[in-house]
């Protein structure tokens, strides 16, 4: 069995139905790990869930390459989750997160690594320009990192995501937050040490199409904000005030139109607005704390984050996985 962390860098590549992107990557990742001198090093790719021929070209890159190893979650668990699982079996002294459409290039991975000999202990890719994607996407993307870099107490790269390289400090600080909707970008931010960026132009997809569909974005926007902000929770306690302020001088209002005033009608319409407006606010406030006692009741639960169907990764004995462990 090889020792622990002797293995100077760890790729970690989760995959969603990307089979003919495969192939071509690993080429490219070779190519630039040798062009950086980088001879000691480990490429997995997490198979999560993939509906397509994925797996078996990740197994015959294994066969040929006993660099390459792979995990097989017995379904999809997100892209989140996948990244977790690499990282919890990963040896390298570095580990590098990057996805297999090619829209994080390989050619930046070399930037990364190098960047990282300057005393770094985390090293993000930080996106310049975003290739193929819609104008609503990237305008929901900017407007997103933005707001969420007001809203937390941690300070989070606007215009980044996953595609980064953490030393293996981070690595272990990371996997002592077993929380089940994980936010990687957001919980390495709130890590701290020493950290900076690497400039880059994100590429369109190579070929398929995107996993995160607009539901994931919105599920992934707001396990962010709800990780790392209790503001949610504070507006809905600020909004009751305020319209329970409006409410009162309403009130006084309808007396003083009812008593003195003289002029009411039967059935008020603005009082029946008045209602559905403030119900309207109650049900939003009661859906944010919601959202914080779901995220309570999944971590009390404490199931497995995931479960392997397969893999030719064999667990050290001093590091075994937070899903195996009893």
């Amino acid at each position: 069995m090889k020792e622990l962390h002797d293995i100077n860098l760890s790729v970690i590549i989760p995959v969603l139905n990307e089979e003919k992107n495969i192939g071509n990557l690993y080429t490219e990742i070779i190519a630039v790990l040798q062009s950086n001198s980088i001879e000691s090093y480990e490429i997995i790719f997490v198979n999560d869930g993939s509906s397509d021929l994925s797996l078996p070209v990740i197994k015959g890159l294994s066969v040929s390459d006993n660099k390459v190893k792979y995990i097989d979650l017995s379904r999809n668990f997100g892209h989140q989750i996948a990244i977790t699982a690499g990282l919890e079996v990963c040896s390298g002294k570095r580990i590098v997160f990057m996805d297999a459409d090619f829209q994080d290039p390989p050619a930046v991975l070399g930037e990364l690594y190098n960047k990282m000999n300057e005393g770094y202990d985390v090293v993000y890719a930080k996106r310049e320009s975003r290739k193929g994607d819609s104008a609503f996407k990237k305008l929901t993307a900017r407007f997103f990192y933005r707001i969420l870099s007001i809203l937390t107490r941690s300070r989070i790269p606007v215009d980044t995501g996953d595609f980064r390289i953490i030393s293996r400090r981070v690595a272990n600080l990371l996997k002592k937050m077993p929380e089940q909707q994980k936010f990687l970008r957001g919980q390495i931010a709130w890590i701290g040490l020493k950290q900076t960026s690497v400039a880059y132009h994100r590429d369109k997809r190579l070929d398929g199409v995107s996993g995160y569909s607009f539901k994931k974005m919105w599920r992934f926007a707001v396990d962010g904000i709800t990780s790392f902000s209790d503001f949610p929770l504070k507006f809905a306690t600020y909004m009751g005030f305020v319209f329970s302020l409006v409410s009162f001088f309403i009130m006084l209002w309808a007396l003083y139109q009812r008593i003195v005033a003289k002029e009411y009608v039967q059935g008020w319409a603005s009082l029946i607005i008045s209602v559905l407006f403030i119900g309207g606010i109650q049900l939003i406030s009661l859906g944010i704390i919601g959202e914080y006692i779901s995220r309570i009741g999944n971590n009390v639960r404490n199931r497995p984050l995931y479960v392997i169907n397969e893999t030719n990764i064999e667990p050290n004995k001093d590091d075994v996985p937070v899903s195996e462990k009893e």
